[in-house]
């Protein structure tokens, strides 16, 4: 079961490189003033799920260390993924995009820690009951 989780982040990895390679994701016509915010929030979040991942997936001793391996794998990946935006025609990388999937990182680094507190806060109450 643990060499399975390590699936899940890698195969999110790869769903990121597979949109990164798309020539033109730009919306046109009448829906492109949103254009760049939607582009923007869904960095956020696919960012969000893969740090979120990596934390599922790493061991569980020491949240500190986990929050580090998370933290570092996937904002290295961000940075992977705009150099290889890069060398795709019509896109370029942008070191803001890789500040930007920083927040996403950010926040699915919190939501994977939130979730252990509140799964070990819910096991203590059920000791105590």
């Amino acid at each position: 079961m643990k060499r399975l989780r390590i699936l899940l982040p890698l195969t999110w990895m790869v769903v990121i490189f597979y949109f990164s390679s798309i020539p033109n994701l730009e919306l046109t016509g009448d829906l492109s003033a949103y254009d760049l915010v939607l582009r923007k929030l869904a960095h956020i979040t696919e960012y969000a799920i893969l740090a979120f991942l990596w934390w599922f997936s790493l061991p569980k001793k020491d949240n500190q260390t986990r929050a580090i391996y998370a933290i570092t794998i996937s904002v290295l990946y961000a940075f992977s993924d705009e150099l290889h935006q890069h060398f795709v025609y019509s896109r370029d990388g942008k070191i803001l995009d890789v500040l930007i999937d920083s927040i996403g990182v950010t926040i699915g680094t919190f939501l994977g820690y939130y979730n252990d507190k509140r799964k070990r806060f819910s096991k203590k109450q059920d000791v105590h009951n």
